[in-house]
């Protein structure tokens, strides 16, 4: 059985996806610029100004909608349905161009990741085209082709991975390696539906921790750079998109909020 379209909160994973986009948009509105998932936006785009007040303006709206019981369906709707012209548009329109640059496929896969996230909760929560099991299944093979680009980018820029491990673990390379060859075996697992379920959790975890032990260290000490906030920001989205995917295998029905 799905989750019952009655409650308010389906997962933990859901509470934090609905966070964390909530607080891209709060974001984009007292910065006046693109948040951290819809970035890089070229300066010659047109109508950028408006674009970036659209951007914040469904990050919002969505974030708070999917708090809301009544809203949610609608929330992960437009949500869904907002990231997807943004993958096709900014994200998908890169491999085309690039298409023998790894840097296309990772942009295009972090998208995929969060993308993945809301078609979830659009399964859960909302009628209509690829909702229902049916959209969780398309959620979970777009996750699982995600984690393939992300896993080549691992093992071919090795030391710039090694790099971001924290000095207290040791053999930093082996962590590379490590990191990228688990999510190649990850992704192949959900896609092959071969010990799926805890591919999804484990990745989930990877991510997650790679934000917690990598990215918020970097934040909280010394004076991180643009680019650092920027991952930060990526990575704590890739870490609740992953997570509501890996729900996805445990989730049957949902308690509501008291």
């Amino acid at each position: 059985m799905l989750v019952d379209r009655e409650v308010r909160i389906a997962s933990i994973g859901h509470a934090v996806f609905a966070a964390i986009v909530l607080a891209f948009g709060i974001l984009g509105v007292l910065h006046a610029d693109f948040g951290p998932i819809w970035e890089p936006v070229a300066n010659d785009v047109p109508a950028r100004s408006a674009l970036v007040r659209v951007c914040s303006f469904v990050c919002v709206a969505a974030g708070i909608g999917l708090f809301w019981r009544r809203l949610a369906a609608l929330a992960a709707r437009v949500l869904l349905g907002y990231l997807l012209i943004w993958l096709l548009a900014f994200r998908a329109r890169a491999i085309v161009r690039a298409p023998d640059e790894l840097g296309s496929w990772d942009g295009c896969a972090e998208m995929a990741v969060i993308v993945a996230g809301a078609w979830v909760l659009y399964a859960w929560f909302a009628r209509g085209f690829a909702s229902g099991e049916t959209g969780v299944r398309i959620a979970r093979v777009l996750y699982g082709l995600a984690l393939i680009p992300f896993g080549i980018a691992h093992l071919v820029y090795v030391d710039e991975t090694a790099a971001l491990v924290p000095d207290w673990l040791p053999a930093h390379v082996v962590w590379a390696y490590g990191t990228g060859g688990a999510f190649l075996v990850a992704g192949a697992a959900i896609l092959v539906g071969v010990f799926a379920r805890p591919a999804a959790a484990l990745s989930a975890l990877q991510i997650g921790l790679f934000t917690i032990l990598v990215w918020i260290p970097v934040a909280v000490t010394g004076t991180p750079s643009a680019f650092q906030w920027h991952e930060l920001g990526i990575s704590a989205a890739l870490a609740a998109g992953a997570w509501v995917v890996a729900d996805s295998y445990r989730v049957t029905r949902a308690t509501p909020l008291r």
